[in-house]
């Protein structure tokens, strides 16, 4: 530790801290634009200028300046800093009257405003004059694609953005050309942007010319409710707030969670909003006659009562979707217990992970932070890019820091690093087992569902684990065997046991026929053969709701107070942002109501009654933003299900944009999902 004097208050710091950090820790404010925590160094605004006593006789910017390359004065006193002298005070109102030169102060009618840096330094730390009277500069605002919208007049050169999608987006999509006043922030040739992670710049531009292009002049920052709640378009289980203004969701933005997604968040977390209104069911509806019809609540409830009254239990089954809170699936494993069936399954992909082989066989057990630990990290099945973007650049993350070793056994694909290709199936992953284990500390496997989800995936589960073995990537104080999901829900319902009983079908089996009734719970990516009647209930009219006999309409995420659990085991409240439309419930509620109408009433009437209920069944969900860690001894239970076979892996996601039926609501994600899709086709002629 450092000991320096700042403003008189004396403060102990790290030597590898930058001046910019050891004044925040002696409690100043030093203002700032290019510097951010989370990117490299560029010192080009020069804004956070202080005195450094001792130093050459000029102000000099805190975040270049590193604690380590202060002399300590001439009796061995510790090197002394001010931040609020008359020569740091007239030293930043140059800085900002300088950067307010070509700036074309439009604020009443930038999106930016009220949620402005240069708004907001330039109140605390700027004049209320200007010197300068020549032509502000003009500057052609630039196409980069259809999530940012660019004006690039307002562009003060922080190079954030740059800096974001060279080192955390890993594609290097922005650059400068020209030098000084000419120079100008673009892509390459006005080209779309490619990252999943695109948005974020809208986040760090401290002006407004970087701003998200589907909400521009929709609202105002400050006409807005904000709600703290959780992103369940991958199973990363991201910080987000979401912003709505009446009883519409106008925006999504990250919050700040190290432990998971730092402070970013995809491109598909971001902008689905649209698709949130869009296609959405508000009333129920009836089959007659090969078409749907709106009907009465009472008129579904009796229609699907009758049903279940003629069917048998062991033809009744149920199928929850990857996007349901785990009181919803609570509310439906109860009822379907009440019925006398065995048929219930979370797991609509088919993949082969079960709960009864112990929670750490279908986990991320070194946790999404433990990537920053690992040396050795292998990718089975999966392309994290597509399939958790955030977690993608955590991996880029750790691998910019050097000693990461990278393979790949499965489809190739530009992750954004450097990895080392092993193979395509099943027959690369074999050879590991047996194998000398590597000479590294941390090792890691990343399992994704394209591995899993195949007729096979039992069997590949079981070599995964045995190769595991082999190359130490368990050991005491270290659980390297990760499983990636792609679907919100599902360690919520693997955690529940909402899957088959004993003699119980899976979806699959039930999806290709020999049920008589099936409960679709928001169930949109698995095919049911014609013959059972349908009940589906969800929020929104896509693949399920074509599907079904019966439609009642369910809330989306943002309309419902619900519980998720991570990849990782983490348990996470989303909260209500909004209501839903029409006549559409939360979908735990429709379950109780409907359960009184079959004469097989739920036992509870209130959302804190059936948490109740579900926490002392469950109690680790009581525990919120905690992880109920998997005993890595159950990796032992899994077990060879048959060999495995010999075709390669195929990614799991293969449309990032459109994964989920919110998703497929929305027009931006349809307009970045042609885009995507254009660039494969091109690269392949």
């Amino acid at each position: 530790m450092t000991k320096l004097l700042i403003d008189g208050v004396e403060v102990d710091v790290p030597p590898e801290f930058t001046l910019l950090q050891a004044c925040e820790e002696a409690g100043a404010e030093i203002p700032r634009f290019c510097f951010h925590e989370r990117l490299s160094i560029a010192g080009n605004c020069r804004m956070c200028l202080v005195e450094v006593k001792g130093g050459p006789p000029k102000p000099q910017a805190s975040c270049a300046l590193g604690v380590r390359d202060l002399r300590p004065g001439p009796n061995g006193e510790p090197p002394v800093i001010f931040t609020n002298t008359p020569m740091v005070k007239k030293a930043r109102e140059g800085v900002m009257e300088f950067l307010l030169i070509n700036h074309p102060l439009d604020c009443p009618i930038c999106d930016q405003g009220g949620e402005c840096d240069l708004q907001d330094q330039a109140m605390a730390y700027g004049v209320d004059s200007t010197r300068y009277h020549e032509n502000k500069r003009a500057v052609e605002d630039k196409y980069i694609g259809p999530l940012v919208k660019t004006s690039m007049n307002r562009c003060i050169h922080c190079t954030r953005c740059v800096r974001f999608t060279a080192e955390v987006a890993g594609t290097g999509d922005m650059g400068a050309t020209g030098r000084g006043e000419d120079m100008e922030i673009a892509t390459y040739l006005a080209s779309a942007m490619t990252s999943e992670l695109q948005g974020n710049i809208a986040d760090l531009c401290p002006v407004g010319a970087l701003l998200p292009k589907p909400q521009n002049f929709r609202a105002r920052s400050w006409e807005m409710q904000k709600t703290p709640s959780i992103d369940v378009m991958d199973a990363l289980g991201c910080a987000i707030r979401v912003d709505t203004r009446g009883r519409e969701v106008m925006r999504i933005l990250p919050r700040v969670n190290e432990a998971v997604n730092e402070e970013w968040i995809s491109d598909k977390t971001r902008q689905i909003v649209d698709g949130l209104k869009k296609q959405r069911i508000d009333r129920p509806y009836l089959r007659e006659n090969g078409k749907l019809r709106p009907a009465a609540w009472r008129e579904a409830f009796d229609a699907i009562a009758a049903k279940v009254k003629a069917a048998t239990p062991q033809k009744i089954g149920a199928v929850a979707g990857d996007l349901c809170a785990v009181e919803d699936m609570f509310a439906l494993q109860l009822l379907m217990g009440k019925l006398g069936s065995a048929n219930i399954d979370c797991r609509q992909d088919g993949t082969k992970l079960d709960c009864r082989s112990g929670r750490a066989s279908y986990l991320f057990n070194s946790t999404i932070a433990g990537i920053e630990q690992a040396d050795a990290i292998m990718i089975i099945g999966c392309n994290p890019r597509k399939e958790a973007p955030v977690l993608n650049a955590r991996i880029r993350k750790r691998w910019l820091q050097g000693g990461l070793l990278v393979g790949v056994i499965g489809e190739k694909a530009d992750l954004t690093y450097d990895y080392n290709y092993l193979g395509a199936g099943a027959d690369a992953l074999a050879q590991f087992i047996g194998h000398a284990p590597p000479n590294k500390q941390k090792p890691m496997f990343i399992i994704g569902q394209g591995a899993l989800t195949r007729p096979d995936g039992a069997a590949i589960l079981a070599l995964a684990a045995k190769a595991a073995g082999s190359l130490n990537v368990v050991k005491d104080g270290w659980n390297g065997f990760n499983i990636l999901h792609t679907a919100a829900a599902r360690v919520g319902g693997l955690d529940l046991g909402f899957t088959p009983g004993e003699g119980g079908m899976d979806a699959l089996s039930m999806g290709k026929g020999g049920m008589d009734v099936i409960f679709n719970l928001g169930a949109d990516e698995i095919d049911i053969a014609p013959g059972a009647f349908v009940i589906y209930q969800g929020s929104h009219g896509d693949k399920g709701a074509h599907r079904a006999d019966v439609v009642l309409p369910g809330a989306a995420y943002t309309e419902k107070s619900g519980t998720y659990v991570n990849t990782e085991g983490r348990v996470q409240m989303a909260a209500r942002a909004a209501f839903p439309p029409g006549d559409a419930r939360e979908d735990w509620a429709i379950l109780r109501a409907l359960s009184d109408v079959m004469g097989q009433r739920l036992p509870f009437d209130s959302l804190a009654a059936l948490r109740a209920a579900l926490y002392k069944a469950h109690p680790h969900f009581a525990a919120l933003n905690a992880i109920a860690a998997g005993e890595a001894a159950d990796l032992a239970k899994i077990a060879a299900a048959g060999a495995p076979d010999k075709a390669p892996f195929v990614n799991a996601v293969d449309d990032f944009y459109l994964t989920n039926p919110i998703a497929r609501a929305s027009s931006v994600m349809a307009e970045c999902s042609a885009l995507a899709k254009g660039r494969v086709q091109q690269a392949a002629e």
